[in-house]
């Protein structure tokens, strides 16, 4: 038996005309509602590792949600995978019989088999979702273990940014999932049979020949510690721990308010000044801000727009998303010339580190490295990019993602949540507007740009600051806004999610929409759900909200709320970049694409399989 997902969240209690009852306990069900979904509305715990209900992934692979029913009208017992069973009028649910109970302690058994034993080593040990049903189940021991299988499977380190470690791997198919049906990439597939079946490249030996674009939501749902990202933290440390190097470390607008539920705080407290006493604890020598740089990009990417706008190109898309970019280099290399030439603000910071910092403080640029924390995973291919390279040198030394700073933090014994708050003390680079904190959520690139344009068009401030037309969680939302003076009304537009984006660029290349400006970020919600970001167990940016409001009340709470109202800003532009799209500016702050083109291919093998996978019974 199978079913199609089925929302139940909203729906009348009237509708849940099914009589069941579930471990003696009386319980009313939706038509096509799985056995599963019933339980937890009823509070009834069944483990599950495949399962992630906020993705509409219930494949039934794993076979951990095994529970024991009894069809009205039948004495047979049956064991039947809970997710993707449906209820029937009278069945009769045992989840914790002891039948259904030896058949998922044998199933977890079965799933270690060719798992790696070194739990204690892998970077999700106690946040892992195979360690916590292990343990639901009993497992006490491992009698089918194949060392020899395991150490066999592929261990890929090709890319700068991830880590794909199929010693890893339960075969639960959510990245596939996410990947394929949300982001709509396709870089992920399963090949082979039986027990060599595994997660695969599509088409491809390594990444850099795949289609994949580092923005690594496969990461956010992986169960266990498969996929992750490269792990930098030992590097990192040996540039904090070096006396011979300065240490510019920056953290990105999103970090501040998604970092804090790591060390036990409520999700979305901005940790700000946390951060900043953290990163001068381990040793860093400069704290930086890359919302600085935020307000920076806003002065050139604003500058560059309202000259296209000028000269009727369009539409302008952003570049300030680094999988967005792989995004367009590999799927849509002939948008290339609409993207703005202008860096993203990770990268704008460290050209300035290496550049106007050295003369203000008095350090050679080649004693200098800066470290980066970010919520994203692509922010690491960024930096080893060749267009972010000066003379061979990284503009970027080392990108951590947020969860390599946590790790980092407790390896050095600092806990978040006791250690005393500090403030930024650097007088270049460290002051931002609110326009520049708004960048770690969808929309807060367009909005703070308006906030900047309409100033430089108009001579004045733009008298309602908070564009509700530009906020929201829609997929993509589009507005016209009147910018006014010879620019008047605009058409622009925002997505996130590189589904909704594919969507809209391809209604842009045929002509059906037509819009001025267009924000992408490639992780749903923006920067806040980076795919670098802390991960959740059993559920999918689940704190996206809250970490967005925070992120709009660091904005309210600023003196400042335009990027070009920003004092070192206007300093940094008087004493060394001269002007926005100076040259100067032009030849440090902005940069170029380069075509990557990839096509999809798909065998008959693979759309077989899809098919009978969709229509699998069980």
């Amino acid at each position: 038996m199978c079913t199609d997902h089925v929302n139940v969240i909203g729906r009348d209690p009237a509708e849940a005309t099914i009589s069941l009852s579930i471990n003696g306990k009386d319980c009313a069900a939706f038509p096509n509602e799985t056995i599963l979904s019933c339980a937890r509305r009823y509070d009834i715990y069944v483990p599950t590792l495949c399962e992630l209900d906020d993705i509409d992934h219930t494949p039934g692979t794993c076979r951990v949600c095994l529970v024991e029913i009894i069809q009205a009208g039948q004495e047979k017992h049956q064991i039947v995978t809970s997710c993707n069973t449906p209820v029937r009028e009278g069945m009769v649910v045992q989840t914790r019989s002891k039948r259904a109970r030896d058949m998922q302690r044998l199933q977890v058994e079965l799933l270690m088999a060719d798992h790696l034993q070194d739990c204690a080593t892998c970077v999700r040990h106690g946040n892992c979702e195979l360690q916590d049903v292990a343990q639901f189940v009993g497992l006490t021991e491992n009698r089918f273990f194949d060392r020899a299988r395991t150490e066999a499977r592929v261990h890929d380190d090709s890319s700068p940014s991830m880590i794909r470690d199929m010693q890893r791997c339960v075969r639960c198919q959510r990245c596939v999932a996410v990947c394929r049906y949300h982001q709509r990439v396709d870089a992920l597939v399963l090949e082979g049979t039986g027990l060599d079946r595994l997660v695969a490249l599509r088409g491809a030996d390594d990444y850099a020949s795949s289609l994949c674009v580092s923005c690594g939501q496969c990461v956010l749902v992986c169960p266990t510690g498969a996929l992750g990202e490269r792990d930098e933290t030992d590097r990192a440390l040996d540039y904090l721990c070096d006396p011979e190097i300065t240490t510019v470390v920056q953290f990105a607008p999103a970090v501040r308010v998604a970092f804090g539920e790591e060390f036990d705080m409520p999700a979305g407290t901005n940790v700000e000044g946390q951060i900043i006493a953290a990163c001068r604890k381990i040793g860093a020598d400069v704290v930086l801000d890359t919302n600085f740089a935020a307000d920076v990009v806003i002065m050139e990417e604003g500058t560059e727009l309202l000259s296209r706008l000028k000269a009727g190109r369009k539409p302008t898309f952003t570049s300030c998303c680094p999988a967005w970019i792989n995004f367009a280099e590999i799927h849509y290399p002939d948008i290339l010339p609409l993207l703005s030439s202008t860096k993203s603000p990770q990268q704008v910071l460290s050209t300035m580190a290496k550049t106007y910092l050295p003369e203000k403080i008095g350090v050679p640029a080649e004693k200098i490295r800066v470290i980066s924390i970010m919520p994203c995973i692509a922010k690491k291919d960024e930096a080893v990019r060749p267009q972010n390279m000066t003379d061979g040198m990284q503009e970027t030394d080392l990108v951590l993602t947020t969860r390599e700073f946590a790790r980092l933090l407790r390896r050095e014994g600092i806990d978040l949540k006791t250690i005393a708050p500090s403030s930024f003390d650097n007088p270049y680079m460290s002051e931002y507007s609110g326009a520049g904190a708004i960048f770690g959520t969808t929309g807060g690139v367009m909005e703070a740009a308006v906030r900047t344009i309409y100033a430089v068009v108009n001579g004045k401030e733009l008298e309602d600051i908070e564009l509700e037309q530009l906020r929201g969680f829609e997929g993509v939302r589009a507005a016209t806004v009147d910018l006014g003076g010879p620019i008047g009304e605009v058409r622009v537009a925002m997505a996130h999610g590189l589904g909704e984006t594919r969507a809209l660029v391809e209604a842009v290349r045929s002509g059906e929409a037509d819009f001025d400006f267009i924000e992408i970020m490639a992780c749903p919600g923006g920067c806040v759900d980076g795919g670098g970001s802390l991960r959740s167990k059993k559920a999918y940016l689940p704190l996206a909200i809250k970490r967005r409001e925070t992120i709009y009340n660091v904005d309210r709470k600023k003196t400042v709320r335009q990027s070009h109202n920003n004092a070192q800003v206007k300093t940094l532009y008087r004493d060394f970049l001269e002007a926005p799209n100076s040259e100067k500016a032009h030849h440090l702050l902005h940069t170029h694409y380069t075509d990557r083109r990839r096509q999809m291919q798909y065998t008959v093998k693979e759309i077989w399989d899809d098919i009978t996978m969709s229509t699998m019974v069980y």
